[in-house]
C-alpha cells in the first residue's frame, strides 16, 4: 500500500482509540526504520509526556544505535513501568511496506485504576460469613455451660447413671441451653447418647415440674 495512504490511516486510528479510550490513552505513530523511532504523530501524548519529534521510548530512555526491540515484532499487552511509576498497558503494531515501516503504539494508564482496584478489595473484604461465626459463638457459649454443668455434677460422664443424666439435663435446661439452635443435637452428641433420649428426658423432667 501507499505510503502516505497507510500513514494517514494509522494517524486516523491512532485518534479514535485515544478519543475512544479517553485521556489516560496515548496513542501514536512512530517510524521503525529510523534507529531512534522518532515518533511521527501523538494523541493525549501527556500520559509520557512526548510529543511528535520525541525519540524518548515509553520506558523513557532514548533507543540506542543498532536497537531492533521494536523491529518487526508486535508487543500486544504488555506491562510497562515508566520512571515516574506509571503503570501502563502498552501495545505496539508494525505497519511494514517496501519504504516505510511504522509502529502504532498503544499506552493506556491504568495507575488509578489499579488503586481504586486495591481500594475495593479492601471495602469488598470480610472477616467471615456470619452465619458462621453465629454457629461458632453458639458453640462456644454451649460448651462453656456444658462444662460448667458437669463440673457441678462432680462425676464423669461414663459414671453418671439415668438419675445423674437427668440432673445434668435439668441443670442445662436451667442455664437455657436448650434455647440454643440445634443444642439438642450438640448435648446429644456431648452425653454420648441419642437426640431421642435427650428429648425423653427433658419429656420427663416437665411431667415431674407439672407433677
Amino acid at each position: 500500500m501507499d505510503k502516505e495512504y497507510v500513514f494517514d490511516f494509522l494517524c486516523r486510528t491512532a485518534q479514535a482509540v485515544a478519543d475512544m479510550f479517553g485521556s489516560t490513552c496515548e496513542t501514536l505513530v512512530q517510524d521503525l526504520s529510523s534507529p531512534s523511532h522518532p515518533v511521527l504523530a501523538i494523541y493525549n501524548g501527556h500520559v509520557t509526556g512526548r510529543a511528535a519529534g520525541s525519540d524518548v521510548s515509553v520506558l523513557g530512555g532514548k533507543p540506542k544505535d543498532g536497537d531492533i526491540v521494536l523491529m518487526g515484532k508486535d508487543y500486544v499487552n504488555t506491562l510497562v513501568i515508566t520512571p515516574n511509576g506509571q503503570l501502563l498497558k502498552s501495545t505496539t503494531i508494525n505497519f511494514v511496506g517496501e519504504d516505510y515501516h511504522y509502529g502504532l503504539g498503544i499506552n493506556f494508564d491504568y495507575t488509578s485504576i489499579n488503586s481504586t482496584a486495591k481500594v475495593l478489595t479492601e471495602i469488598s473484604n470480610t472477616g467471615g460469613k456470619l452465619d458462621k461465626a453465629l454457629d461458632e459463638d453458639i458453640d462456644t457459649q454451649l460448651d462453656s455451660i456444658f462444662n460448667k454443668c458437669m463440673a457441678s455434677m462432680g462425676k464423669p460422664m461414663e459414671a453418671m447413671k439415668k438419675a445423674d443424666r437427668l440432673k445434668l439435663v435439668l441443670l442445662l435446661k436451667q442455664k437455657r441451653a436448650f434455647n440454643f439452635q440445634k443444642s439438642v443435637a450438640s448435648i446429644a452428641q456431648k452425653m454420648d447418647v441419642s437426640r431421642y433420649t435427650v428429648y425423653k428426658y427433658l419429656h420427663e423432667i416437665e411431667e415431674n415440674e407439672l407433677g
